[in-house]
């Protein structure tokens, strides 16, 4: 895919820093997703049977009506085994390539990045792909679809909830410190496909910016991080990333192009 001639110079700068630093990180949100073909939770697409997604992934919701939260869910799962990865998700599997130590932090629930071949993804917001259990509180992978519903606990007979984190409800405490160490140490971060609104996720680039990365924005549209940014490239994911990650490779194994001014 060609790199639009304005990205390039921009390009060229950062892939110049990836290849002089040791440790990087990626943030992605349902932009990426959206791309391979999956509703984001706002805009076009975010309602489902007249519901707002905040209607449903609520502890309350599931408290008054497992059996609705479940059939969105199995909708939703649905959709994304159809769903394959696009060149964002292919690209961000190749720069943990490049990077000697690079971590992909998402809060997509899709399961997309690890699809693609990323190995280092910390999932915020958990995962579609697991269940939990309400009673005994065991977690497994379960792709079933369309999956019993409500499904049960095959150890203890409990209801079984998605393992993933609903409106009011925090992060993992593991997750979260592995995602505080991963931004202290990155020396960039790239912010991709995130609008940049839902927190905690929405402060980890300000965080990272805090202890020291430089920040990258890859977005279609400007959000509230784009003028904390030291790179901002105007565009979808799976057309900007993969003119990254070529670049990268290109000047790893030949040095920067010499028809090219250093950044």
């Amino acid at each position: 895919m060609a790199t639009k001639p304005e990205h390039a110079p921009i390009l060229a700068k950062l892939a110049e820093l990836l290849r002089r630093v040791r440790q990087a990180a990626a943030l992605t949100g349902a932009g990426v997703s959206h791309e391979s073909g999956i509703p984001t939770f706002r805009g076009p697409g975010g309602l489902w049977r007249n519901f707002r997604p905040e209607e449903l992934a609520t502890p309350q919701a599931f408290a008054r009506d497992p059996r609705l939260v479940w059939e969105w869910y199995d909708w939703r799962r649905g959709l994304i085994s159809q769903a394959w990865p696009n060149p964002g998700h292919e690209a961000l599997a190749a720069l943990e390539g490049l990077v000697p130590d690079f971590t992909l932090i998402t809060q997509n629930v899709d399961g997309l990045h690890t699809l693609a071949g990323s190995r280092r993804v910390l999932e915020v917001h958990g995962s579609i792909w697991e269940v939990r259990c309400t009673a005994c509180g065991q977690v497994k992978a379960d792709r079933r679809v369309p999956i019993p519903i409500p499904p049960y606990c095959n150890s203890c007979g409990g209801l079984l909830r998605p393992n993933v984190v609903w409106f009011g409800e925090g992060l993992a405490a593991d997750v979260l410190d592995a995602v505080q160490h991963a931004l202290k140490q990155a020396q960039v971060l790239l912010v991709v496909g995130t609008s940049a609104v839902v927190q905690p996720a929405a402060s980890f680039a300000l965080w990272a910016k805090q202890w020291g990365a430089k920040l990258a924005e890859i977005n279609p549209e400007p959000t509230p991080l784009t003028p904390h940014c030291d790179f901002v490239l105007t565009g979808k994911s799976g057309e900007v990333l993969p003119g990254l990650a070529a670049e990268l490779a290109f000047s790893q194994a030949h040095g920067p192009d010499p028809s090219k001014k250093s950044p």
